[in-house]
C-alpha cells in the first residue's frame, strides 16, 4: 500500500477504533474516473429540499429552522403530502385531519425565511377550488409580498380512486386524469391571473411506479399522457414522487427522468423543453431497515446526487419531522423506522422505546448536509465512476476550477483505498480539504488528508475530497451554449449549439464529445458552430458535450449536455412495430408486428436485446420464444409474403423503468422501427 494511502488508513483506523468497528482493508484501490468534460446539469439554487407538513408541532419553531439552514435546505414544501388535498389557508383547517398549533401559512412562511428556503406551495386540488387557489397566491404574493414562486396542483392525485387505490382526497365526481388536466388549466389561469409570475406544476406518475403505465377504462391514455396532452401548454414544472423501498436503486434515475423528458416532448406540445421536472418527495421507503441510519444517509446522497446531476431542479426530502416507525439495530446503532431529517421525540405506543430529544439529526440530515457542501449553486456535475459496485463516485465543478468528489462507501465492513484519476483537469499537488461522515457520526469532519489522487474510505462513509487546479489559466473561452439536434437518422444527427464568448485568444475550433460511462470519445471537431456526426449506431441513446479550444489550446468549460436517441432505418427489408397493450406497473402485455418488405420467406428469426437488466421475457406466443442474458431470440416457421405482416405477442416484466427496446433485427437485417 503506498505511504500515501497507509496515511490515510491510518486516520480510518482511529475513526473505526473510536466506534468500535473492527477496521478490514480492501487489498487493491478502487479506480475512480472523474471527467471533467462530461458536462451533466449545473446546480440548481433550489436543489436540497425538504417537506414541512400542518401536522407537525415543531414546524415554526426556530431551532428547526436554524436545523435546516445548516443542512443547506433551499426549498420548503407546504403543507404536507396528502394534507394538501384537505387543507384549507384561509382557516388553517384541514376537515379529517390533524393541525398542530403554530403551523399556519404565515408561520411557514417565517421559518422559511429564517432558513433561507425558497417555498414551494400545494394548492388544494381535492377539495378545493381554483378560486381559493387564486386567494392564495393573493394573499402570498400581493397582500403579503412573499413571493412564493413554486405552486403545485394536488398531492398523488392519481391516488384518488381512479386506479383501484383510494388515499388522496378528491371530491370531483369524476376523478379521470382528464378532470384533473382541465382543472390544471382553471387553476393555471386563474392563479396566473393574480400574479403572472408564479410556476405552475402539475403531478405525474414515476416511471415503473404504480400507476405509471396504467390505462384506465375510458381515459385516452396513461395518466401521463391525458395530462400532459390536455394541459401542458399552461404548467411550467411538472411533480414527481419516489419511495424506491431499496439504497441500490439510484442506477434507475436516468432512465427514470429522461422517460419523463420524452413524456413531455410528445405530448405537452410546442415550447414544452421549458417545463422542469420536481422530484417532491423523495424518501429511500425502508422503514425500520436503515430509514434513519447511515444505509437511509448514503442512498439519500447518491439519489440527490444523481436526481440534481439528471436536470431535477429541486429534490424535497420527506418529511422534515415524521415519527417514530419500526425500532431495531442496524448496523450498530438504533434506527426508530422515522423518515424525518430530525427526531420529533416520540415514543413506540407501549413506551418501550423513545427517539432521542426533538430535532436531533438522523443521518440523512448529515446527507443532505454534505450535499450543500459538495455540490454548490452554480457548479456544473460531470461524470464519475469506480471499479467497485460498493463505492459511489459523483463529482462536480466549481466556477473558480475547483473540482469536488463525492465518494460513498456502502460496505458495512470493509474500508477501500480509492485512487483517483482524471480526464480534463489537473489537480495540484498536496493534500486537498476532506470532509467525511462516518457511520454514527453525529456531524461532518474537515481535514486536509492524503492527495488529490489516493484516499481511503471508512465503512458506511460519505466523503467529499475538495481539489485545486494544479493551474488556474485566465482569459479561457466560455462555454458553448445549449447543443440541440436536427437530422437525426439511424446512424448520423447533426448538432448545433451557440457559440461561445471568446476569452484573450480567439476560438479556432470546437470539439464534439460523447459521453461514454465516464469516459469521452471525439465525434468530431468543426470551426463553426454546427458538426454532422456519423457512423451512429441505430437505436442507440446519445449524451454529447461541446467544448471550445483557442488559438493557445485553452480549453472551455463543456456545454450543458445533449442527450437525443438515434432512429432505425428509414427503408429496410421488414417493418417493426411493437406496442405496450396493457400495462400493470410492473410487467405488461407487447404486442409486435412484423411486415416483410423483401422476398417471401418461410422461416424467420427475430432477435432483440432488453435495454436494461431489470428487464425480462416471461412468455411470449404464435412463435418459438427464448431469453438469453439480456437477448431475446424468437423463431417461427410458415410463409411470410411480400408485403404480408405477422403478429407475435409475449409478457414482459420489469422493475425499473421500462425502457423499450427500439431495434430488432429480421433474418439478419435491421428492420425500420414504427
Amino acid at each position: 500500500m503506498p505511504k500515501s494511502l497507509l496515511r490515510a488508513a491510518s486516520a480510518v483506523l482511529l475513526t473505526l477504533t473510536a466506534l468500535n468497528v473492527p477496521p478490514a482493508y480492501a487489498e487493491e484501490a478502487v479506480a475512480v474516473t472523474v471527467n471533467a468534460r462530461a458536462a451533466l446539469a449545473t446546480v440548481p439554487a433550489t436543489g436540497i429540499g425538504a417537506n414541512h407538513a400542518i401536522w407537525d408541532s415543531y414546524l415554526g419553531t426556530d431551532d428547526t429552522a436554524d436545523r435546516l439552514k445548516d443542512a443547506g435546505v433551499q426549498v420548503l414544501r407546504y403543507p404536507g403530502g396528502s394534507y394538501s388535498d384537505i387543507y384549507h389557508w384561509a382557516d388553517h383547517t384541514a376537515p379529517g385531519g390533524y393541525v398542530a398549533p403554530g403551523t399556519d401559512f404565515d408561520t411557514f412562511m417565517r421559518g422559511a425565511r429564517r432558513t433561507g428556503a425558497q417555498p414551494m406551495v400545494t394548492a388544494n386540488y381535492g377539495t378545493a377550488t381554483a378560486q381559493e387557489a387564486a386567494d392564495w397566491v393573493r394573499y402570498a404574493n400581493v397582500t403579503k409580498g412573499y413571493g412564493v414562486k413554486y405552486w403545485e396542483i394536488g398531492n398523488e392525485n392519481y391516488g384518488n380512486g381512479h386506479y383501484g387505490a383510494a388515499w388522496e382526497a378528491d371530491n370531483h365526481a369524476d376523478k379521470s386524469p382528464a378532470e384533473y388536466a382541465r382543472n390544471i388549466v382553471a387553476y393555471s389561469d386563474a392563479m396566473k391571473a393574480v400574479d403572472p409570475t408564479v410556476k405552475i406544476g402539475a403531478v405525474l406518475t414515476t416511471a415503473a411506479n404504480w400507476p405509471d403505465g396504467i390505462v384506465a377504462g375510458g381515459d385516452d391514455g396513461t395518466w401521463n399522457k391525458v395530462v400532459l396532452s390536455m394541459a401542458g401548454a399552461k404548467i411550467d414544472f411538472v411533480i414527481l414522487h419516489w419511495y424506491p423501498g431499496a439504497y441500490d436503486k439510484a442506477s434507475h434515475i436516468p432512465d427514470m427522468i429522461q422517460l419523463t423528458r420524452r413524456q413531455i416532448a410528445a405530448h405537452a406540445g410546442p415550447g414544452s423543453e421549458r417545463i422542469g421536472i420536481a422530484m417532491t418527495e423523495f424518501n429511500t421507503g425502508t422503514s425500520g431497515a436503515g430509514e434513519n441510519t447511515q444505509p437511509g444517509a448514503l442512498a439519500a446522497a447518491d439519489a440527490y446526487a444523481t436526481l440534481l446531476a439528471s436536470g431535477v431542479f429541486t429534490v424535497n426530502w420527506w418529511n422534515t419531522h415524521n415519527g417514530i416507525g419500526t425500532v431495531r439495530q442496524v448496523e450498530g446503532h438504533t434506527d426508530y423506522g422515522d423518515f424525518g431529517l430530525l427526531s420529533n421525540a416520540s415514543c413506540t405506543a407501549d413506551g418501550s422505546a423513545c427517539e432521542p430529544a426533538v430535532n436531533t439529526p438522523f443521518a440523512p440530515y448529515y446527507a443532505l448536509q454534505m450535499m450543500s457542501r459538495f455540490a454548490r449553486p452554480g457548479d456544473q456535475f460531470v461524470k464519475a465512476a469506480t471499479g467497485q459496485a460498493k463505492v459511489v463516485a459523483h463529482a462536480a465543478r466549481r466556477p473558480n476550477g475547483d473540482l469536488a468528489v463525492l465518494l460513498i462507501n456502502t460496505s458495512a465492513d470493509t474500508a477501500y483505498p480509492v485512487a483517483i484519476s482524471y480526464a480534463g483537469f489537473g489537480p495540484a499537488a498536496g493534500a486537498p480539504t476532506v470532509l467525511t461522515h462516518v457511520n454514527g457520526a453525529t456531524g461532518i469532519t474537515s481535514s486536509t488528508a492524503g492527495s488529490a489522487t489516493s484516499q481511503t474510505l471508512p465503512p458506511l462513509s460519505l466523503t467529499t475530497v475538495v481539489v485545486r487546479p494544479a493551474s488556474a489559466p485566465a482569459g479561457l473561452p466560455g462555454a458553448p451554449g445549449q447543443p440541440t439536434t436536427t437530422a437525426v437518422t439511424d446512424t448520423t444527427a447533426t448538432i448545433s449549439w451557440p457559440a461561445a464568448t471568446p476569452g484573450t485568444r480567439p476560438i479556432v475550433k470546437y470539439e464534439v464529445h460523447r459521453q461514454n460511462g465516464a469516459i469521452t470519445e471525439q465525434l468530431g471537431e468543426t470551426g463553426g458552430t454546427s458538426l454532422a456526426v456519423s457512423n451512429l449506431r441505430p437505436g442507440t441513446r446519445y449524451t454529447v458535450n461541446v467544448i471550445a479550444r483557442d488559438s493557445g489550446g485553452g480549453v472551455s468549460w463543456s456545454s450543458s449536455p445533449l442527450t437525443f436517441t438515434t432512429g432505425t432505418p428509414a427503408t429496410s427489408s421488414c417493418t417493426v412495430r411493437l406496442t405496450d397493450q396493457t400495462n400493470w406497473g410492473s410487467g405488461y402485455v407487447g404486442s409486435i408486428d412484423i411486415t416483410n418488405n423483401g422476398t417471401p420467406i418461410n422461416d424467420w428469426t427475430l432477435d432483440f436485446t432488453w435495454p436494461r437488466t431489470w428487464q425480462n421475457l416471461d412468455g411470449g406466443w404464435n412463435a418459438t420464444w427464448t431469453q438469453t442474458g439480456s437477448n431475446v431470440k424468437v423463431v417461427a416457421s410458415g410463409p411470410l409474403a411480400t408485403g404480408a405482416t405477422t403478429n407475435i405477442g409475449f409478457v414482459g416484466s420489469y422493475s425499473g423503468p421500462n425502457v423499450l427496446p427500439s431495434v430488432f433485427t429480421f433474418n439478419g437485417t435491421i428492420c425500420r422501427t414504427q
